[in-house]
């Protein structure tokens, strides 16, 4: 599928308004619901993703830091197309067509592909996710790409296991790069 990505532009990852960095008081609800805490902890993540690109240049956030290539920039774009899948796909609900395919390109950033685009395409990921989360029962199934039922429950604890690995990816990447660690600026 091909969807118009933004023209590639020079310079610095998202600055500090487009990636949210929570301030220090901002945590899982210590008495919330389920749903509520899952959700919680959930964009926690999320955004300690985003910070993890926050002042590094294009070059910096392709930098593949493993053999296997892992940078950044992918892991972002990965984060994404599965917040699509779990969120929306499974549950019978709209997602916007993808440029590359999801089963073999989503963990790299192709060259004509810009950070801020990738950003973007996370956001409004999430954005359709957390409707999917406000709008569906935990209790609530649907049918996953590989057949299999799950809950809104299960998917939930799904991404957040997915989206904290994969964070766990990033700190280890940023601090090879830039020496930058902890979940955002100043916390540990």
């Amino acid at each position: 599928m091909s969807s118009p990505q933004p023209e590639p532009q020079p310079g610095p990852a998202p600055s500090a308004s487009s990636a949210p960095v929570p301030p220090a008081a901002l945590h899982v609800p210590y008495t919330g619901g389920e749903k509520e805490s899952l959700h919680a902890s959930l964009d926690l993540h999320r955004d300690a993703v985003l910070w993890k690109l926050e002042g590094l240049d294009d070059e910096q956030v392709r930098r593949a830091m493993t053999p296997s290539g892992t940078n950044l920039l992918g892991l972002v774009k990965h984060l994404a197309a599965v917040e699509y899948g779990w969120f929306c796909s499974t549950f019978g609900r709209e997602t916007e067509p993808f440029w590359f395919d999801p089963a073999t390109e989503d963990m790299a950033a192709s060259p004509d592909e810009t950070t801020a685009g990738i950003v973007a395409f996370y956001t409004r990921a999430r954005a359709a996710a957390d409707a999917a989360i406000r709008e569906t029962d935990l209790e609530t199934t649907g049918t996953a790409w590989d057949g299999r039922v799950v809950s809104m429950r299960w998917a939930l604890i799904h991404m957040l296991e997915d989206t904290v690995r994969h964070a766990g990816h990033m700190d280890i990447l940023r601090e090879l790069i830039d020496g930058g660690v902890g979940r955002f600026p100043g916390m540990e």
